[in-house]
């Protein structure tokens, strides 16, 4: 045959020639395909770029066998001639042998390429396993009970049932289809969602991902998350299809983070008790609860468990409404009030009822404030501290707000945890108070009787629990019938300048008893013994000795160790300040020397020791206190010793006196 018939066929032919196989014959379709290759080359030399080398044995196996062989579709992958069109190519061959018009013997090979018909029929094989893979996964989601599948119209309203929607919310078919699932949102949650799904299907956006709380075919909420996207008919949307997925836990814990770096950040710089509570009140509101109040029970460490208690509101904050009231306010909770048996029970008292319906036991007549009258659960929170209820605190929940449950609870109590280091300085305030007031009362003993003078004593303790001072008072009579009286206070405002206190007052009473010395000498010895007992300690001190120096009449000894000075006031009412006497306080200098002075007590006169407490002020200078003093006893200088001393505190002090107050008064007898 001749080979130049096949010049002007639409397919590619090729023959080779011997068992080499040199290329002899290519037509035009064949060189268009895969190049203008040289003739006369083996044809594993002409085709270096073929990468499925096994085609050539083929060529080996016609030739020996005469057996023609057909390969349907084989890939092909080598640089084509077409640069156009990249990647592995498919052809159709059929290899026979043959002879030529010149008798020489070879192989004729003739070509087809078929990479569209591969190429599309793969693709239709791919995406019909795509779509059967959906479908599946889609019915294994419809099935599946951890989540809800929907689908909607390109309008949104839903189409199809969702066995899982029904199971978790308990909305029929009817209820479900169209818009009916706006139903089950929460009332409090609908708008946004409403306004969110709107904008999504508006703006066909890609995906659409929300989440909202929904209601409970058992009743109650729980968060879920929706995620949706449109289905696509080329550029057309044909439909919505979306899940819902439990997400309650998750949100929990992301509230819960959320909450407790809140109050973090809000008590941050807060120290006092009752600031702490009412800074986490605002946090818990809304949050948590509709409602919250806070107490602290000022005398958690005196009461006796099962009897009335005092309460001091800190804080009332409610979600909406009238504001709530005032804090810093004392309440008495009778014992049968359910905030008292939470205190003593140191444990929650927890309740849900149906709103507005309180149980007895937690609302008893009279104790219903606190309380909206739509609430539907209330829990009464004690803070426990060292095991003292050192605070109340009670949050309520109303209307159809989910009810206060165990996560809620356990929440509120890692919130208040905030509150235990300022309540255990406040405690141990307390403690240290009682300690300290106990023992002053035990040394602040009732004056004696004197013949012909009248001796009264006060004693006004710091209006702050946080400072117990070192002030005392004194008064004896020596053997050789003198009186003596004596005030003093000790540096510092805490147990130690207390305990200081009663060692200085017992040391000073018993040097007085042990020698008839002047004042100034008794002041030097106990300034030397303090130096040398207590090295870091520093107190100021009047000491007064009432004698007779003949009969009838009296005269007054005494020395002040940095104290202010002794007032007399005569029974006209003219006062002046006692300024001789004046010595360095205690424990101050390393050689003390305390001076001693004289002076004459008229019939009817008042002498009066104090302690700083009653004339000092804050940004106030001495001497305005000092002058306030004078005028005050000089207008009640006619009143009865006791009533001087009573209208002397009441003109002298403030309602936040700082500081402790001591005063002796004597009263001498009209001749």
């Amino acid at each position: 045959m001749r080979l130049t018939m096949f010049d002007p066929a639409p397919i590619g032919v090729v023959f080779t020639r011997g068992p080499e196989h040199r290329l002899a014959y290519t037509n035009a379709v064949y060189r268009k395909t895969f190049g203008d290759r040289p003739l006369g080359r083996p044809l594993r030399r002409t085709f270096p770029d073929l990468a499925q080398s096994g085609y050539f044995d083929i060529f080996d196996r016609v030739l020996a066998t005469g057996e023609a062989e057909v390969l349907t579709a084989v890939p092909i992958d080598l640089d084509f001639a077409d640069s156009s069109r990249e990647g592995t190519r498919y052809f159709t061959f059929s290899v026979s042998r043959a002879t030529v018009s010149d008798g020489s013997r070879g192989v004729l090979g003739v070509v087809v390429e078929t990479t569209e018909q591969v190429t599309a029929a793969r693709r239709i094989r791919v995406l019909s396993e795509e779509r059967r893979r959906a479908l599946l996964r889609y019915r294994s989601l419809v099935r599946a009970g951890s989540e809800m599948v929907w689908v909607t119209g390109p309008e949104g309203g839903v189409t199809e049932p969702s066995p899982g929607w029904q199971r978790v919310t308990g909305q029929s078919w009817e209820e479900f289809r169209g818009d009916g699932w706006i139903d089950a949102i929460h009332p409090d949650d609908r708008a946004a969602v409403v306004e969110r799904w709107s904008r999504a299907l508006r703006e066909v956006q890609p995906r659409f991902t929300h989440a909202y709380r929904l209601r409970l075919v058992t009743g109650g909420y729980r968060h879920f998350a929706v995620d949706a996207a449109p289905v696509r008919d080329g550029d057309r949307v044909i439909e919505w299809i979306g899940t819902c997925r439990d997400v309650e836990q998750e949100w929990q814990d992301a509230r819960r983070e959320k909450l407790l770096a809140r109050a973090t950040a809000v008590t941050a710089d807060t120290a006092r008790p009752d600031e702490m509570l009412a800074a986490l009140t605002a946090v818990i509101v809304p949050e948590l609860a509709d409602s919250c109040t806070s107490y602290l029970l000022p005398q958690a460490l005196h009461r006796t468990p099962g009897t009335a208690l005092a309460a001091e509101r800190v804080a009332a904050v409610p979600r909406q409404g009238p504001p709530g009231p005032p804090p810093h306010q004392a309440e008495h909770l009778g014992p049968d009030s359910a905030l008292v048996r939470a205190a003593d029970r140191r444990r929650p008292v927890h309740a849900v009822f149906r709103p507005g319906s309180p149980p007895p036991d937690i609302t008893p007549t009279g104790t219903e404030p606190w309380l909206a009258p739509d609430a539907n659960s209330v829990v009464l929170l004690p803070v426990v501290v060292d095991g003292t209820t050192a605070a109340l605190v009670v949050a309520c929940v109303n209307g159809d707000r989910p009810p206060l449950g165990a996560s809620e609870i356990s929440l509120l109590q890692t919130l208040l945890e905030r509150a235990h280091t300022p309540l255990r300085n406040a405690l141990e305030y307390q403690r240290t108070r009682q300690v300290a007031l106990a023992l002053q009362h035990s040394l602040l003993t009732e004056p004696p009787d004197v013949p012909g003078l009248g001796i009264a004593v006060r004693y006004r303790p710091s209006s702050s629990a946080a400072e117990v001072g070192g002030d005392w008072y004194d008064s004896f009579v020596l053997r050789d019938d003198a009186a003596v009286l004596t005030v003093g206070d000790v540096a510092g405002h805490d147990l130690p300048a207390a305990v200081t206190m009663s060692q200085l007052r017992n040391m000073l009473r018993g040097l007085a008893l042990d020698r008839e010395e002047p004042t100034g000498e008794i002041l030097r010895r106990l300034d030397a013994s303090v130096q040398t007992l207590y090295q870091e300690c520093t107190a100021t001190c009047v000491l007064a000795r009432i004698e007779r120096p003949a009969p009838g009449l009296l005269q007054l000894q005494y020395s002040a160790a940095g104290h202010p000075p002794p007032l007399l006031v005569e029974a006209d009412g003219t006062a002046h300040f006692l300024d001789e006497g004046r010595s360095p306080m205690l424990g101050l200098l390393p050689d003390p020397r305390h001076s001693t002075a004289v002076h004459p007590l008229p019939p009817g006169s008042t002498l009066l020791l104090y302690t700083d407490g009653l004339v000092e002020r804050r940004n106030e200078d001495l001497t305005d206190g000092l002058d306030r003093l004078r005028r005050h006893a000089s207008t009640a200088a006619r009143r009865p010793l006791e009533s001087f001393c009573d209208e002397l505190l009441a003109g002298m002090l403030t309602a936040d006196n700082d500081d402790d107050t001591a005063l002796v008064a004597l009263r001498l007898s009209v001749a």
